[in-house]
């Protein structure tokens, strides 16, 4: 039997990512939330010893002999996110990029990504395409998931600590699926970043009808329905990470924390409801981590974790948003409950809105077709 061995795959730039629809949020939130549904009923895989990794990062030491290796100043590393989901999508693939806060005073985003997205059965590429905006909207659409099963259905003021891209996805997807929201409430630490975001504010969504700029973490969380902390900033120690107090806290109000966060005791109190996007997340984390993990990475889910070895939680009380989005646990229960959810990120999430943009792409025409090989050299 012959097979054709030809192989063609599409680069798809940001611009061609655009035209396939990468920014299109509702239907990202729509991408998320099937995701979530494969990930309970486990048709993923993800890397690491439990198939739950958030990837592998190469890190940079603080003295090398070597003067020419990068130094270790935040947010400087190279990261591999591979994985593959099932259901529709039956595609795996890897988000792969490299990252340096000090980017931005280059005109350049603090992460540069790529994604490329192969074939489950061959292993060939289908496609290497930009991932930034990829990579933007689908984390920020993981609010909007929370939202739409834990928000208060007349949710309408929203507050937000650090303006910068993750603001504006996770807003997007806010607005998505609380069409009640009027009022935004943000704290930024530029007034340059503060500008662009009220400007694209404006532009984006006119519904929004009040805009106040605060300058305290406790003025973006009291009286805000929704509350979300999409800043950066150094890691390593907790007492620097952005703190919630129960006292600021609205009852009814739905938190979702895709960034540096910590909380105070009375958030840690067991009538405040802890939501994670994949416990298995946090368990791969956890294993990974020196102790306490919080320390080395800022994501609420791991002060969870340290909070359940340490006594202060048990592992019953962390809920799942998939078995909330299946059916299979409550979701908002009265009007009053207050719920925090933590935002980790995970490769299943690329794949899903990277498979779903690659096929809007091959039906609509867009990006460039780049051969591998029509018969390979070495077989």
């Amino acid at each position: 039997m012959s097979y054709d061995t030809k192989i063609d795959f599409i680069y798809l730039s940001e611009q061609d990512m655009i035209r396939a629809g990468v920014t299109d949020m509702p239907q990202c939130v729509d991408a998320m939330e099937e995701m979530f549904g494969l990930l309970y009923t486990g048709d993923y895989r993800m890397a690491g010893p439990n198939s739950d990794s958030h990837g592998a990062a190469i890190s940079f030491p603080e003295n090398s002999p070597f003067p020419d290796m990068p130094k270790p100043t935040a947010d400087r590393r190279f990261m591999a996110m591979p994985a593959y989901l099932g259901g529709r999508f039956k595609t795996a693939g890897m988000k792969w990029y490299g990252s340096n806060i000090e980017n931005r005073e280059k005109g350049l985003p603090r992460s540069i990504l790529m994604f490329c997205l192969n074939d489950a059965d061959t292993g060939a590429p289908l496609a290497f395409m930009s991932a930034n905006l990829l990579s933007a909207y689908r984390t920020g659409a993981i609010p909007g998931v929370g939202a739409r099963h834990l928000a208060r259905k007349d949710s309408k003021v929203v507050g937000i600590l650090g303006p910068g891209v993750m603001a504006k996805t996770t807003l997007a997807a806010f607005m998505a699926t609380c069409p009640n929201i009027d009022t935004v409430k943000v704290k930024g630490r530029g007034q340059k970043s503060l500008d662009a975001f009220l400007s694209w504010l404006a532009e984006t969504f006119p519904q929004v009808t009040t805009v106040e700029v605060v300058d305290s973490i406790e003025a973006v969380v009291r009286d805000s329905d929704l509350v979300t902390f999409c800043n950066s900033g150094a890691v390593g120690d907790p007492s620097t990470y952005p703190k919630i107090q129960r006292a600021w806290v609205k009852p009814g109000a739905f938190l979702a924390m895709p960034a540096l966060c910590d909380i105070d005791d009375g958030m840690e109190h067991p009538d405040i409801r802890k939501v994670v996007d994949n416990t298995g997340l946090y368990d791969a984390w956890y294993h990974e981590l020196p102790k306490p993990a919080h320390v080395h990475v800022p994501i609420l889910g791991v002060k969870f974790m340290d909070m359940i070895a340490e006594g202060k939680m048990s592992r019953d009380q962390l809920e799942d948003i998939g078995k909330i989005i299946s059916g299979d646990a409550v979701g908002r229960q009265n009007d009053d409950e207050i719920i925090i959810m933590s935002v980790g990120g995970m490769p299943v999430e690329d794949v899903a809105w990277g498979t779903i943009v690659y096929r809007n792409a091959i039906e609509r025409g867009i990006g460039v077709k780049l051969n591998l090989w029509d018969v390979p050299v070495l077989r």
